[in-house]
């Protein structure tokens, strides 16, 4: 009973805090990356290993101009992405991109492309659901928002009246 308490308490908080399983990086791993990029030997193997993991860290960054420069950098490499699982691993962290940059629906079309190229793809559908999850608070927010300004002029226009008769 105990353990059911306190996995509902968790998921309300989870549900106002947006909690999520996407991992989180800091900027000393991004600034490794850029070193190690800085550091290559020359060999485009190499180096496109490095921009992958950099864009990985900066997409995953607590900082959002790091966010968008990670996306801006998938965005620019995508064209040239060779194999279908290069293509979808790059979907992928654009997609956790726009999740952390809260365009939520620009994330869901971007985690659909990555489930045509494989349909049971874990990491995709835990996404997907934090995605969903996250689009469904911030529609119940939306509704109650709106339901308390209607409260309050509705409210208002009550006291109003009162006061006239």
């Amino acid at each position: 009973m105990e353990a059911k308490i306190s996995k509902f308490f968790e998921s309300v908080g989870n549900f106002f805090t947006g909690g999520d399983n996407i991992p989180w990086c800091d900027r000393d791993i991004v600034a490794g990356c850029e070193r190690e990029i800085h550091e290559s030997d020359g060999s485009d193997e190499k180096k496109n290993e490095g921009i992958m993991r950099l864009s990985w860290a900066l997409v995953h960054s607590r900082q959002p101009e790091d966010v968008q420069r990670g996306i801006a950098m998938l965005e620019a490499s995508l064209t040239s992405a060779g194999s279908p699982l290069e293509k979808r691993e790059k979907l992928y962290l654009l997609a956790v991109g726009y999740y952390r940059s809260g365009d939520y629906q620009r994330s869901r079309q971007l985690i659909e492309h990555c489930l045509e190229i494989q349909p049971e793809w874990r990491q995709a559908l835990t996404l997907k659901k934090a995605v969903e999850d996250r689009i469904t608070k911030d529609g119940v927010i939306g509704i109650g928002i709106a339901a308390t300004a209607v409260g309050l002029v509705v409210g208002g226009v009550a006291a109003a009246l009162s006061r006239k008769k």
